[in-house]
């Protein structure tokens, strides 16, 4: 990592004092997206747990878990 300048030190603190990245309350952010491909998932299954993530305001795992118990439910 190269080192930066104490004005462009400044400039740095003072862009993200200003601007503080916001979370995704539901689990459907970029952090989310890149957990679920590190855990296999190809990208129609992300694109599919992020819509449906965001349309019901539900966590990626809140998801993941119900439809796990409707299969569950199923084969009973």
């Amino acid at each position: 990592m190269t080192d930066i300048t104490e004005e462009e030190a400044e400039a740095l603190d003072e862009q993200w004092t200003k601007n503080t990245p916001r979370l995704k309350p539901n689990g459907s952010g970029f952090i989310s997206r890149r957990y679920a491909r590190l855990m296999g998932l190809d990208d129609l299954s992300i694109d599919y747990l992020m819509t449906k993530s965001e349309a019901t305001k539900k966590s990626p795992a809140q998801i993941i878990g119900e439809l796990i118990r409707e299969k569950i439910e199923v084969s009973l």
